[in-house]
């Protein structure tokens, strides 16, 4: 996988010196897109944060590109954040020697953490010996589960066919008695503003966690309006919105994802946020085609009603072993993986139990 030619590293503040990476990225995710880069450098990073695109540029044009940030207290991370659910190095066809050059930058800032890699990229192996070849220490971290289904050409009906029982029947009996309406907001102007506001309702009302960047949802949401990608459902009770989900299309539009769910608490006896999931997920399959859709990060019980694949993101600890930093956190690493194993062995048995539908969002 060495690739001729000389490998020139750089480095960058912005995802543009690498918008060839990062078009091609967004055709396979829209965490690898420029929607996705755009809304992180204007509302997705912490107070004194700093982003840095290091990229390695083989004759002439960028072929291998790392969005980092150089986080205080933590030094060099991912650029990504708790919304990020894939991050990787950006390469269409990564070679060794362009790993390598990019590992030696790494070891200049001796610990470097890389979260949220899909542990089935095919360019995993290669970018990790690269690592290794420069002189770096790696180890792999499970970080998060990402639930996916692929529909193969299935309708919507066929696909709910093939949902749990329990599921369907909690759909049949709340659905007879909702006097919800669906609306669904995917262009910018006044209307996804007014319904921007009301998600922040919704969400206020709900059993969530205030958000780590109050400013994220709201403008990564004009940013795929912007582009077309958003598709945002609004479940309402007359005037009343009772729940909210931000879906996202990838670049080519056959791939949706969830981003984000709420709905309001006083309603939560009449399933609003498994109505609004089964009303998005038809509209998206039978209206739009996608081929498949997913529910971002974590693996929440309710996921699996709904999708039948369950697929990891791992993280990377890139260390100078050399250097006192880079033992520590290797050491600490290697403790971690000790203390997981023997809470593992002396667990008690734990009874398998099936996730409950009720409000399953």
């Amino acid at each position: 996988m060495n690739g001729p030619g000389r490998h020139d590293v750089e480095e960058a503040e912005d995802w543009r010196d690498v918008a060839p990476l990062v078009a091609a990225g967004g055709r396979e995710s829209l965490f690898l897109g420029d929607v996705w880069w755009r809304t992180m450098l204007q509302a997705g990073m912490a107070a004194g944060e700093r982003p840095r695109f290091v990229f390695v540029r083989r004759g002439g044009q960028p072929s291998l590109g790392l969005p980092l940030a150089r986080r205080p207290g933590a030094g060099c991370v991912a650029l990504a954040n708790a919304y990020t659910c894939l991050w990787r190095p950006l390469a269409e066809d990564l070679h060794l020697a362009d790993a390598i050059a990019v590992g030696r930058v790494l070891r200049r800032e001796r610990l470097v953490r890389l979260d949220a890699i899909p542990a089935e990229w095919p360019g995993l192996a290669a970018f990790a010996a690269g690592l290794r070849e420069a002189g770096l220490a790696v180890r792999c971290f499970r970080h998060f589960v990402n639930w996916h289904e692929e529909l193969g050409g299935r309708s919507w009906e066929t696909y709910l066919a093939a949902r749990p029982g329990a599921l369907r029947s909690t759909l049949r009996r709340q659905g007879r008695k909702a006097r919800f309406a669906l609306d669904v907001v995917s262009e910018p102007g006044a209307t996804l503003e007014a319904a921007i506001a009301d998600y922040e309702t919704i969400y206020a009302r709900s059993w969530k966690e205030p958000e780590p960047f109050a400013a994220f949802n709201p403008t990564l949401m004009r940013n795929l309006a912007g582009a077309g990608l958003l598709r945002l459902g609004l479940l309402r009770d007359g005037a009343r919105p009772v729940a909210a989900q931000l879906w996202a299309l990838r670049a080519d539009r056959r791939h949706a994802t969830v981003l984000k769910l709420a709905h309001d608490e006083r309603d939560r006896a009449a399933s609003p946020g498994s109505l609004l999931t089964a009303a998005m997920l038809r509209r998206l399959i039978d209206e739009e085609g996608i081929a498949s859709f997913d529910f971002g990060r974590g693996d929440d019980g309710y996921k699996r009603l709904w999708a039948g694949e369950r697929r990891q993101r791992i993280g990377l600890l890139v260390a100078d072993w050399r250097h006192p930093k880079g033992l520590g956190a290797l050491l600490r690493h290697r403790a971690g993986r000790i203390r997981a194993r023997l809470r593992v062995l002396y667990a008690p048995p734990a009874s398998a139990q099936p996730p409950e539908p009720g409000d399953a969002p």
